[in-house]
Formats: structure tokens, sequence, C-alpha cells
């Protein structure tokens, strides 16, 4: 049952890239992703039923909007400007490197000293995103490497969102992380979204991938990673990253007809490897579980991805 429901999140996880790179030329970065988290957020609002989870909601109101800013708003936004240039698989791939920055930032940031298998790791990590890097810059055209450096840079902002979420929401409910996060990600993204609104008329396929983002690959997808947390633990819910990319090539392939070249397929590898290594160690592995990836997300939550994770994306 664990596995089914691990495999369904990265699943639902990969797909978020799909539905971005398809919605994201007609809506626009900034509009697009208000309108995931903003859907996201409604979802998630029946958990403010509970007077604990108001309070906390209340009390906890700053490190929410700094999660809400650094695990949904700026990475998801980056991430969709991205699908506008690189193939959703790849973006997928470039997400799972969320775990390397997160334990190089706890590492550097907060003093943490890694074992020598976790450095290894790192290094063996970096070295696949180089080969991404260099296999698409080689065969990508014009955007392509601002696209990437997008992409990298919101895994980055995942990465601190997982070190800060554990440090400044611990004992917090996760789906009240969940629900903040995403809250406050609207609020701030809104006033980007009705300047940057888009002046044509929508195809149906777009509104129904937006709708597809803020429901299932955010919305249930929550539910579902935080109720697999609750079984099985928050690490081996966050190995979730390590199956996204899987699922983000595939459905590209499938659905957007998108290669997959030699160098996705190496640099992918040595980036899971790299993960592998690193993640040996659980403790700051586990943090994933305040994080959002699919996107994005994901696993998103900071709680994924994400994330989601949280994130797709």
């Amino acid at each position: 049952m664990n596995l089914a429901e691990l495999l369904l999140l990265a699943a639902i996880w990969g797909a978020s890239f799909l539905f971005m790179r398809v919605a994201v030329p007609e809506l626009g970065p900034v509009a697009l992703i208000a309108l995931r988290v903003g859907i996201a957020a409604i979802l998630l609002a029946p958990v403010l039923r509970s007077a604990a989870a108001r309070r906390q909601c209340r009390a906890r109101a700053w490190p929410l909007f700094v999660v809400g800013v650094t695990n949904s708003a700026i990475p998801f936004s980056l991430f969709a400007y991205s699908t506008l240039v690189l193939h959703a698989g790849l973006d997928s791939i470039l997400n799972a490197t969320t775990p390397l920055w997160a334990a190089l930032i706890m590492a550097v940031g907060y003093k943490v000293t890694l074992g020598r298998q976790q450095v290894m790791g790192l290094l063996l990590g970096f070295v696949g995103v180089l080969v991404l890097v260099w296999g698409t810059l080689d065969t990508g055209g014009a955007g392509v490497s601002g696209a990437m450096l997008a992409a990298l840079l919101a895994t980055l902002f995942y990465g601190f969102a997982v070190n800060y979420s554990k440090r400044h929401l611990a004992g917090v409910q996760p789906l009240v992380i969940a629900f903040g996060s995403q809250a406050f990600a609207a609020l701030v993204l809104l006033p980007g979204a009705w300047v940057l609104w888009p002046r044509h008329a929508v195809t149906p396929l777009a509104w129904a991938c937006t709708a597809a983002l803020g429901i299932v690959c955010t919305g249930f997808a929550y539910v579902l990673y935080f109720r697999l947390i609750a079984r099985a633990g928050a690490a081996y819910a966050a190995s979730v990253t390590l199956l996204i990319p899987i699922f983000g090539v595939l459905w590209g392939a499938l659905f957007l007809g998108e290669p997959i070249t030699p160098s996705m397929l190496a640099g992918g590898v040595i980036v899971l490897l790299g993960i592998t290594l690193s993640s040996a160690r659980p403790g700051w592995m586990g943090a994933l579980a305040l994080k959002r990836r699919s996107a994005n997300p994901a696993p998103s939550p900071a709680p994924a991805r994400s994330s989601a994770d949280e994130e797709a994306s």
C-alpha cells in the first residue's frame, strides 16, 4: 500500500512539469503559478476548521510567509519560466537536485558536519548536473542557459526552505504548513498575476492543465504526501525525490514527444546516485517532510516540491 502511494505521488509530481510545459506559454509563469497555489490553498483551507491549526497559523505567520515565498512562489515561478524552453523531463531531473542543495546549505549555512560519504554524494550529484548542463547547452537553442539557471536557482530555494522549515516550523502540523505556505504564496503572486494576466483567450487545454496543477499536483498531492509520512515515516516519503525524474521523463516522452538524450540519461543517473549517497544520513533528508518538486513539483512542500519535493513543479 505504501509503495503504491509512493509511486502514485511520484507520478503526480512528475506530471506537474508536463502540465506546466503545456499551460505556461498561454498564461505566463506568474499567472499560472498564482492560480496553482491559489487553488491549492482553497483545497487545503479545511485544515483551519481546527482551533489548534488556526492558532498555529497566527503564531507562525512569518515563518509560513518565508516558506511560502521560498518554497512555492519563487521556485514554482522559476520552474514555470524554465519550461518555456526546457523539456519537462529535463526539468524533472534538475528538480531532483533539491536534496543536494539542502545538504550543502545545511553544511555551509548551518555548520553541520557532513560525513565522507555525504560529501562524495554531493560532489557526484553536481558532476551529474554538469553532465546535464553540458549536454543540453551543446544541443539546445537560444535561452537554454537562462532556463537551466532558473531551474537550478529554484532548487536552491527549495534547499533553503527545507532547512528553514526544519528550524522554524518544528511542531507545526504539516497540513498547516502546506496551507499557510500556499496561501502566502498566492498573496505574494497576486499583484504580478494581475499585471501580467494574458490579454488573449486561453485554450481549454491550458485551463485543464492549470486545474490539474492546483487540484491534483498540489492540493491532493500534499494530502497524499502527508498521509504517507504518517504511515511510513518522513524519510520514506522523501524518497519520492528519486522517483519523480523517472515519471517526468516518461510523461514528457509519451505525451509531448520529448527526446530522451544520452546526456539526460547519464546525468540523471549520476544525480540520483549522488542523492542516494548524500542522503545516507536520514536527519536532513527527513527534513524534506517539511518541503513542497513536481514541482514540482516535488517533493514539494516545505512541507513539498516538492517540495513539493513540492514543489512542479
